[in-house]
């Protein structure tokens, strides 16, 4: 005999204060979960009798309501029960609700591993994270795509910005990528395109202004005096080294092989792991000066230059393995640049992230066109350039304000 209970998830508190009232069903020690519509905050439920408190407002209402809620639950559990002699919570909660909607995560997963292979290890292990985060908030596997609203996704918003710390860009990516799946389960025609609660839900960009180092503040991390330990100038160097390579990404950077580099024509021919798309381009003085440093004459063409990845082996073995490496070392660098910025005193932190923004910002304000820019960054779209276009417009605001009265 299955038990029917309503239960205030109280751990899904928004920041008004509300928790959602959820139908729980329990058959043979397994439970799931209904959600009754209804929002309340912790006061204003009665666990033990089961109704909501007189401090509501709306308690009589709302009661009546959720009464006639339990009892269409209640016999539809009787009836399914009558019928069959074994029947599963699932489908208990699958009657309860009137019609057979796909669960969530069941399909969530199975499309991760589909996908899996047509996409860069680092875009799969994002996507299989984000839906980790929202399970992890809903505390249970037992979400289906109907339990989907938009205060849910409001609510969940507010999780990860005030629980989590999540940034802009990180709440955008966590929500996307849920709608990714419900249009993805909506092409498949596993459910309606009236289930779709995205388009009613805001989601803010982020305008934060994206740091670089000027001229000047370039020079001085390239004189900077390390003491005698590699690592500090090693990492330095590569930042560098993007700088003036038009900022290689990190990945591209420690991926560089003799085969990459054409000596005598100073020029960078190499596939570019995040966009899958052959780069090719020629390199400065600083940039050479920087590889002639680490290139050995007995080298290998399929070895690496730069002293970063140890198992060549290893790294190429597969795609998490590489993934690990690389986000190990990313880190490393990071950490290193951040030491080398506290010793210029600079009001922000050096990572190596910076070097692509810092070759941009540069290379604009030398008056190089922005489409030529935007070809060396390997952008797909030329507005993702523009964004450093409006940062020489700011500083050039600034400098206006400042110096011309």
């Amino acid at each position: 005999m299955a038990s029917i209970k309503l239960i205030l998830r109280t751990h899904q508190v928004d920041q008004t204060g509300h928790s959602p009232l959820y139908i729980r069903i329990i058959k043979d020690r397994k439970t799931k979960f209904i959600t009754a519509g209804v929002k309340l905050k912790e006061n204003e439920w009665d666990e033990v009798k089961q109704k909501v408190k007189k401090n509501h407002s709306n308690s009589a209402r709302m009661n009546a309501s959720l009464s006639q809620k339990i009892a269409d639950a209640e016999g539809q559990v009787a009836d399914m029960e009558r019928k069959v002699k074994t029947v599963s919570v699932k489908k208990l909660k699958e009657a309860i609700k009137g019609k057979e909607v796909p669960n969530f995560f069941d399909y969530a997963y199975k499309r991760m591993e589909i996908i899996k292979s047509t996409v860069s290890y680092s875009t799969y292990k994002a996507y299989y994270a984000a839906i980790e985060k929202f399970e992890k908030y809903m505390g249970s596997r037992d979400v289906y795509f109907d339990d989907f609203t938009v205060t849910l996704l409001n609510d969940y918003k507010n999780y990860l910005n005030t629980k989590l710390n999540n940034g802009l860009t990180t709440q955008r990516l966590s929500i996307i990528v849920l709608g990714t799946i419900f249009n993805q389960a909506i092409k498949e025609d596993i459910i309606p395109e009236t289930m779709f609660p995205f388009k009613k839900l805001t989601l803010k960009f982020d305008n934060t202004k994206r740091l670089f180092l000027n001229k000047d503040k370039i020079v001085d991390l390239t004189q900077l005096e390390l003491p005698k330990e590699k690592k500090a100038a090693l990492w330095r160097d590569l930042f560098l080294f993007s700088v003036y390579a038009g900022g290689l990404r990190f990945s591209d950077v420690i991926e560089m092989q003799y085969k990459h580099y054409n000596k005598e024509e100073h020029r960078i021919n190499k596939l570019i792991r995040k966009t899958g798309r052959v780069h090719q381009f020629k390199i400065g003085k600083v940039a050479i000066d920087i590889l002639d440093k680490y290139m050995k004459e007995d080298a290998n063409k399929e070895d690496y230059i730069f002293p970063i990845i140890e198992d060549k082996n290893g790294y190429e073995k597969n795609d998490a393995v590489r993934y690990f490496i690389t986000a190990k070392n990313n880190k490393l660098a990071n950490w290193h640049l951040k030491k080398l910025g506290e010793k210029m005193k600079l009001p922000f932190q050096i990572t190596f992230h910076l070097s692509r923004h810092t070759f941009a910002t540069n290379a604009l304000n030398n008056g190089m066109r922005i489409e030529h820019v935007s070809k060396l960054m390997d952008h797909r779209d030329i507005s993702t350039t523009q964004v450093y276009a409006k940062i020489i417009s700011e500083e050039l605001d600034k400098a206006v304000d400042n110096y011309i009265f």
